[in-house]
């Protein structure tokens, strides 16, 4: 009987590495909150987009700077944000202070 309470625990600890992200090493708050924004700001983008005929201002002047802004500003900034830890700070002080 202990020999199968051992094995369910074993395969609820499996399950529960699988079941974590990947990214959580790299990714915090801030990333995903850009991330949402991203989405945000392409959805309104998309929205403009469909306003009105097909030769507005809308459609045809601020919905694809609002795009553009959307998937080459906010998404790449998402992925690649990082806020530096106090470790890191006093690495780079050290390296500076060691060439200069």
């Amino acid at each position: 009987m202990a020999k199968k309470i051992v094995k369910k625990n074993i395969r609820k600890a499996k399950r529960q590495k699988v079941l974590t992200s990947p990214f959580n090493i790299y990714w915090k708050k801030e990333n995903y909150l850009l991330l949402a924004l991203g989405f945000i700001v392409i959805i309104v983008g998309f929205y403009l987009m469909s306003v009105g005929s097909w030769n507005s201002f809308a459609s045809l002047q601020i919905s694809p700077i609002i795009l553009v802004i959307g998937f080459v500003v906010i998404f790449p900034a998402a992925i690649f944000y990082r806020k530096k830890d106090k470790k890191e700070d006093i690495k780079e002080d050290q390296v500076d202070s060691s060439q200069g």
